[in-house]
């Protein structure tokens, strides 16, 4: 300790210091000492001083160096800060160290915030998740006790936003949710973090959260291209139709014109066997956009579903022209959507076959059984 200190005086060999230091914590006798935990917080400390200064005199220095000295100087003194807070013989904590070190580390501490950055710029998603966490943990150390960072500190949602988008990133939706409900607090990027968050608990397989955050995402951000979309898949996943169209009814609240919303208030109503409405509605969209060929296949659907309802007895004369209605409702689907024949080719020959159309039956017929 006595040379540690000898080179902490002479102004240079920091970094021999340090190594002194970590040489005598490798010795389980001396794992309790607090004044070895001091030196080795010093000797970094003033390696990073050093390049701070040069930074500021505007020299190349190595940023990444800087970074990493700055995340060990927390490391050092909270592990100092355990030790020194150790009961003594009658049991009682009195720390030597934690006020001074808490008061001096609060200026170190936004460079953790931007070691994060300079490692997420460089795509080191881990190593910035590190910093990042490191910066939010100062919260829970008991040598920040006093400084009420959770409180005061303006920046922990975006630093929390940041961990949240690394774990994301690397595709960890444990790291992804840990952070998340203080990243929150970005207001800013709270839509990209409710999809994170979405995406995390849809890895996990907690469908029910999943749904859950796709419905809050929805509320908070309607017009959004992401929540709006698999909010609904995830309903028709589950044959929840009804629910489905809930929310297909909020969306158009939001924008009674939108051909997304009313496309998939047309497929709900389908499913749940509205057919006369899902008509309605797909006549709506066709109105608005005439070139959407999945409207054409919901309207020629909904038809010739209508035409299951009736009883072929007695209204064979509203059955005919149920068919007359859906066939260019189909022949447009299949002109738009060629490649869909699986989907064209049985309805047409449905029809093709009931209005004695022997000419377009024919073509049809062949080619189905190609």
């Amino acid at each position: 300790m006595a040379e540690a200190e000898n080179y902490l005086r002479s102004g240079k060999n920091f970094d021999k210091a340090e190594q002194l230091m970590t040489k005598l914590l490798q010795d389980s006798v001396n794992q309790q000492n607090p004044r070895i935990y001091n030196l080795w917080l010093q000797a970094v400390e003033k390696q990073y001083q050093e390049l701070n200064e040069r930074m500021y005199k505007h020299q190349t220095i190595d940023t990444l160096k800087l970074f990493t000295l700055n995340r060990r100087i927390f490391t050092i003194a909270e592990r100092l800060d355990s030790v020194d807070a150790m009961p003594d013989k009658k049991g009682r904590v009195d720390p030597d160290y934690r006020k001074d070190n808490s008061q001096r580390l609060l200026g170190y501490r936004p460079n953790l915030f931007f070691g994060g950055t300079h490692h997420l710029r460089k795509g080191d998603f881990l190593t910035a998740y590190d910093f990042f966490e490191t910066y939010i943990d100062c919260d829970r150390q008991p040598l920040f006790t006093d400084q009420h960072l959770m409180d005061r500190d303006t920046r922990m949602g975006e630093a929390a936003y940041w961990a949240t988008y690394c774990g994301y990133r690397m595709n960890d939706p444990v790291l992804t949710l840990r952070h998340s409900e203080l990243a929150r607090r970005d207001t800013s990027k709270l839509d990209y973090t409710l999809q994170f968050v979405a995406e995390a608990w849809n890895r996990l397989g907690d469908k029910q959260r999943y749904a859950e955050i796709l419905w809050e995402g929805f509320a908070f951000y309607p017009k959004s291209a992401y929540f709006f979309p698999r909010l609904m898949d995830a309903y028709t996943a589950k044959g929840n139709y009804e629910q489905g169209l809930m929310v297909v009814d909020e969306a158009l609240k939001t924008d009674s014109l939108s051909e997304l919303y009313l496309f998939a208030k047309s497929t709900m109503l389908l499913n749940l066997g509205r057919y006369a409405e899902c008509l309605e509605i797909s006549n709506r969209l066709i109105a608005l956009n005439d070139q959407m060929a999945d409207a054409y296949y919901n309207a020629g659907t909904a038809c010739l579903n209508i035409i299951l309802k009736m009883d072929s007895r007695r209204h064979k004369k509203q059955i005919r022209k149920m068919y007359q209605k859906a066939q260019p409702y189909m022949e447009t689907y299949r002109q738009l959507a060629p490649e869909a024949k699986d989907k064209w080719g049985p309805a047409l020959y449905r029809i093709y076959f009931n209005l004695n159309l022997g000419k377009q039956f024919d073509e049809i017929d062949r080619l189905l059984k190609k």
